[in-house]
């Protein structure tokens, strides 16, 4: 975002090593100086604005939203959208789809629905927009205007200038609902897992509150002074429909549990997690183990907790770290993930390698306990955030017993290999 080259969304594929295989190869050619090999390009976009936030369609990979300095979100197919090679002056890319609907810049607050192709957005408006856009879905037997060779698309485009006035840009399409009730900017939206009627939002009013789009565009529960500053995030847990994260400028992550709120704004967490030293920006649940999440803040830290362990002891004291990524630096030396007897209940583990504060993070699905975060690392030599991937040892997670056989083995093994010496 320096003006040197314009802003991108990229696509990329990414090696990383097995669950239980030795890293040490890939470590040994880790270099700080350099991108790294582990990670390729498979497709650059050239974005009109900075990309300040991207969410994935769950119902096709292909399909993905991004937030700029616009009131409009922005759907992509990245399938079908041409490689553009970024350099100054280029035209941007043309959207396949732009959701209108808010009157102010939504800048972070995105989600996509799990279980229906909706599209939820916040804003500094002070509304909740919400998208369907399962009447753009087709295929290729069903949209000639489709490119051939395109692969077919869950986008159909419009004609240039049939029945949209922004066919320069891309086809537009208005919202299903308009949700007001937050008196300052929306921060965070999420959804509830198992339904896309029902989501929540967090702003800087302090306020969490949950919508039913069955029932009008107002607030069903609204709870004020959910945090004691800013909310910046939110996360609703996918194994529990009854749970959701929150994440503040006060440090803390809150758990609140749905049936414990009354529509006149009464509701106390269950859970308040004192870990952080700043604002935390982002809390999402483990898709893996229900009592697990993770939460990321202002003071670099990327901690993982357990609200199911009141008093969380670390079984390994070493932990691998993979650190993959474009221009990465990797800064601060990663500390061992030991427990002090002031640690915070619940925190079983901390990711110190980033450099500056934590803007986001997300779970591996497919391998859970591989996590990816960028950071801003914006005040540090060299300049430029860094994207990293790394994976806790499964020592830490896996049940008691097969770590203690673990570490018999392994000492076992050191005796032997000394009696031999």
């Amino acid at each position: 975002t320096d003006g040197s080259v314009p802003n991108t969304l990229v696509i990329a594929n990414c090696e990383v090593v097995k669950p239980r295989v030795a890293a040490a190869e890939h470590i040994s050619q880790f270099n700080e100086e350099a991108r790294s090999p582990f990670v390729k390009k498979y497709k650059t976009i050239i974005h009109p604005g900075e990309v300040n936030r991207i969410r994935e369609l769950p119902q096709s990979s292909r399909i993905v939203a991004t937030h700029t300095d616009s009131p409009d979100v922005l759907i992509w197919d990245v399938e079908a959208q041409p490689n553009r090679h970024a350099v100054l002056g280029a035209t941007h890319s043309r959207p396949d789809l732009i959701l209108t609907g808010h009157q102010d810049n939504a800048e972070f607050a995105l989600a996509m629905c799990p279980t229906e192709p909706y599209v939820l957005s916040g804003g500094k408006d002070k509304s909740v927009v919400l998208w369907s856009i399962q009447d753009h879905i087709t295929t290729m037997a069903t949209d000639p205007t489709k490119s051939p060779g395109s692969g077919g698309s869950i986008i159909k485009q419009n004609k240039p200038g049939e029945g949209n006035d922004k066919a320069a840009d891309g086809p537009s399409l208005g919202p299903r609902g308009v949700f007001c009730g937050h008196e300052d900017t929306v921060e965070d939206v999420t959804f509830c897992p198992s339904s896309a009627q029902e989501f929540c939002s967090v702003g800087d009013d302090s306020c969490l509150i949950l919508w039913d789009a069955r029932v009008g565009t107002g607030p069903t529960v609204k709870v004020e002074k959910a945090h004691n500053a800013d909310l910046h995030c939110v996360d609703w847990n996918p194994h529990d429909d009854n749970l959701i994260l929150t994440g503040s400028a006060d440090h803390t992550v809150r758990m609140f549990d749905r049936r414990n709120l009354t529509s006149n704004g009464i509701g106390s967490p269950i859970y308040k997690f004192e870990g952080h030293k700043a604002a935390v920006l982002c809390v999402q649940w483990s898709p893996d183990k229900s009592s697990v999440f993770g939460s990321s803040a202002e003071d670099g830290l990327l901690n993982i907790w357990d609200y199911d362990k009141d008093d969380v002891v670390c079984k390994l004291t070493t932990v691998v770290h993979i650190f993959v990524g474009v221009d990465i630096s990797v800064g601060k030396k990663v500390e061992r993930a030991s427990r002090s007897p002031s640690a915070p209940a619940g925190l079983f583990f901390q990711h110190a390698g980033h450099r500056d504060k934590v803007v986001d993070f997300h779970w591996n699905a497919s391998d859970p306990w591989t996590v990816v975060s960028v950071s801003d690392d914006c005040d540090t030599t060299g300049g430029g955030g860094t994207l990293q991937i790394w994976r806790m040892s499964d020592l830490i997670y896996r049940p008691e017993e097969e770590v203690l056989a673990e570490l018999e083995k392994f000492k076992s093994h050191v005796i032997s290999c000394a009696t031999k010496a």
